[in-house]
């Protein structure tokens, strides 16, 4: 008899070490986040402030530019999210209809699949969007024939 059958302690301690990892690494990462920008933020007020010193214009700082580069990062990250997630589904609705006990439990895996193809569907919107906004900055060719 295994030593932890009669007792439902373990049980109770898996889930509650789910409850505090799944709030905790959330809090974790937005507080790694939150560091790096603060940091960027303070190497770009030391740039100005010495700039400011010399003498030196420099250019307004722009928030697009964090902004930006998280955005793509996003998208670019989307596709391998969505894939996994898929292929993840996929891959549970294999297996449990394959046991094929008549009952519905394969139907499970249409959760991660559909994580999976909502990742995809953000992936192929916004890079129709991106490349919508790199043809508007984008400068156009000069028309010889027109004059």
């Amino acid at each position: 008899m295994p030593l932890f059958a009669a007792s439902p302690i373990p049980g109770l301690l898996i889930g509650a070490l789910g409850i505090v990892m799944g709030c905790a690494i959330p809090i974790v990462a937005i507080t790694l986040d939150f560091i790096k920008r603060r940091r960027f933020m303070e190497l770009a007020h030391q740039q100005r402030m010495a700039a400011i010193e010399k003498g030196i214009d420099l250019p307004p700082l722009s928030m697009a530019l964090l902004e930006e580069n998280r955005g793509y990062r996003r998208r670019s990250s989307s596709l391998l999210c969505g894939l996994v997630w898929l292929f993840i589904g996929l891959g549970i609705i294999v297996a449990l209809q394959a046991r094929d006990d008549g009952s519905r439990t394969a139907l499970f895996g249409a959760i991660p699949a559909g994580v999976g193809l909502a990742y995809l569907i953000y992936y192929f919107v916004e890079g129709k969007k991106v490349e919508a906004e790199l043809r508007k900055t984008e400068p156009q060719p000069l028309n010889p024939n027109v004059s």
